[in-house]
């Protein structure tokens, strides 16, 4: 047997349990990679959901899930912004006052919610029973809303309306705001919902 026939047979045997050694630090890596991950267990029970708003122009909604509900994120227009001032004779709560440890976060106290006046950040389940509010986005009249709509959500199942800052109008069944869960954004198209305090 010559030098060359078994130094070959020597690479031979070291290419192949060095690609079985690769292959094993794989199966083992993927799965310890992924307990970094929340599980849907830790998601249902609360983990921070991160979201990327980027790609979310004016007047379109993104909904996310979190902690099992529907999370509204709502890129709001100029005109729906401005029409927010003109609104508060007509709500029930429109500086958020009821319940605000539960519903509305304390930099979320202010005529638009909101952090940034632009997105509206809000729990899309109605307040009266947990049925989901429709969208109801453009103004003037229309069927089950009243003639100077000014834009926001229809809850179909008893008729509660909320404004474009998730605030329930006078006189309906449900009895609160839509709930503005904790966010914080982390850069101007990264938002984070379930957290609002940076480590």
């Amino acid at each position: 047997m010559s030098d060359q026939q078994v130094d070959s047979g020597k690479r031979t045997w070291l290419i192949a349990s060095s690609c079985a050694g690769v292959v094993g630090g794989v199966a083992v890596a993927v799965p310890f990679v992924s307990t970094f991950q929340p599980s849907e267990r830790a998601r249902a029970a609360g983990a921070a959901v991160e979201v990327d708003i980027g790609g979310l122009k004016e007047g379109e909604k993104l909904t996310v899930e979190w902690r099992g509900k529907p999370v509204w994120i709502v890129r709001r227009t100029k005109a729906q912004l401005e029409a927010l001032a003109k609104l508060d004779g007509q709500l029930a709560d429109p500086k958020s006052e009821r319940k605000p440890s539960e519903l509305t976060p304390e930099y979320a106290r202010n005529e638009y919610r909101s952090i940034k006046p632009e997105f509206l950040v809000t729990v899309g389940i109605c307040t009266h029973l947990g049925c989901s509010p429709s969208d109801k986005f453009v103004p003037g009249p229309q069927a089950s809303l009243p003639d100077d709509w000014q834009g926001g959500f229809l809850c179909p199942c008893h008729g509660s309306t909320f404004d474009m800052a998730g605030r329930v109008f006078k006189n309906k069944p449900a009895p609160d705001n839509l709930e503005v869960p904790p966010h914080m954004y982390l850069s101007d198209t990264r938002l984070v919902i379930g957290e609002d305090k940076k480590a």
